[in-house]
């Protein structure tokens, strides 16, 4: 149950918060390198001395991690509702199982996204 729950409210989060970011990311791409790096700046890239600047890269970071969540749980629980579209694991064990996959694999595949991302790429 809680699966399910989690797919919907996911695929909702993503649907709304991802779509407001991929929409300020593209106007801002869209509207010239100097919009492009303020939208840079604010997202991920403050000085250490703007205050403002770094809460709003906080803020930003969390809901990127959020939506990077959402999106592994979204597509592991896809595969799992995938799987049991072809009529394999119904069985309660097998199905309680499955759910517990479905967090884990998530919570896993965000923490290597990030760390990729943040230690990986140096």
């Amino acid at each position: 149950m809680l699966i399910s729950i989690l797919h919907r409210a996911t695929g909702d989060g993503l649907a709304i918060l991802g779509g407001l970011g991929l929409t300020w990311w593209l106007y801002a791409a869209a509207s010239g390198p100097v919009s492009y790096a303020n939208f840079q700046y604010y997202v991920w890239e403050a000085d250490a001395a703007d205050i403002t600047g770094l809460i709003a890269n906080v803020i930003c970071r969390i809901v990127l991690i959020g939506l990077s969540w959402a999106f592994f749980q979204h597509f592991f629980s896809g595969l799992r509702h995938l799987v049991m579209d072809m009529g394999a694991g119904y069985e309660l064990q097998t199905n309680k199982r499955w759910s517990f996959v479905v967090i884990v694999a998530a919570v896993i595949a965000t923490i290597a996204f990030w760390a990729w991302l943040l230690v990986g790429k140096h």
